[in-house]
């Protein structure tokens, strides 16, 4: 993947917020290793990557009721979220191929970069530091509280304390779910989502998000979307 970015630099200065698993984090066989060591003991079936995929969707047990055919109890979701994120705990942080060095090139154009992540705080802590990349982002946040909800929210408070409340038209959102997507332009933010994550293509492109079959293209594409929206008879 190249992380060259020409003729695309948006006007204004962009901040990007990343997604970090399926995005940055390349993890799809982790999550659906870890959702086959807990999937048993609720009464279902193994999954492979494109049932996972096709089906995966947030709030997370929306998609536990998908695969079960049922409606999940809390019980039975506390139990297994727990199992799962423990069993994804266990596994090595790997960095999607040419993320770095996208994320270098961005900083050296001289845009700003932060990490939001439905994944717990020090969990997301912990992996950043593991993979060395904390120093790209002026802020990295994970989830803090109750598991199972959505990113509309979360992001909301996290451009507050970004000080770019009210500037979403300069924000994009790099992500690779549905939910990315919602939860920015709820923000009044662009965004741009990844195929090669979590969820299935053909998922994302019938909500009729922009899609990018890399990191590179989503933000070159989110780039010029943020261009064409600051001087749209320019572009």
């Amino acid at each position: 993947m190249s992380a060259a970015l020409p003729a695309v630099t948006p006007l204004p200065a962009t901040h990007v917020v990343w997604d970090w698993n399926g995005t940055i984090k390349d993890d799809l066989d982790d999550h659906v290793n870890a959702l086959n060591a807990t999937l048993p003991a609720l009464g279902g079936d193994l999954v492979d990557r494109e049932t996972y995929r096709a089906k995966h969707t947030v709030p997370i047990p929306n998609f536990y009721a998908r695969l079960l055919g049922r409606e999940i109890t809390e019980q039975d979701w506390l139990a297994s979220d727990g199992a799962f994120l423990d069993h994804l705990r266990a596994q090595p942080v790997r960095i999607r191929d040419g993320a770095v060095e996208l994320m270098t090139t961005l900083r050296e154009a001289g845009h700003t970069q932060s990490l939001l992540s439905l994944c717990p705080h020090d969990t997301l802590l912990r992996e950043v530091d593991e993979a060395g990349i904390g120093h790209f982002f002026v802020r990295v946040e994970g989830r803090t509280g109750a598991s199972g909800g959505t990113k509309a929210a979360p992001l909301a408070a996290h451009l507050s304390a970004l000080g770019l409340t009210g500037q979403g038209h300069r924000v994009l959102l790099v992500g690779d779910a549905v939910d990315d997507a919602d939860a920015a332009h709820a923000n009044g933010a662009q965004a741009v989502l990844y195929t090669g994550g979590l969820h299935h293509p053909a998922k994302l492109a019938a909500a009729g998000h922009p899609l990018a079959d890399t990191l590179a293209d989503a933000v070159a594409l989110g780039s010029r979307l943020i261009a064409q929206a600051a001087h749209p008879a320019c572009v």
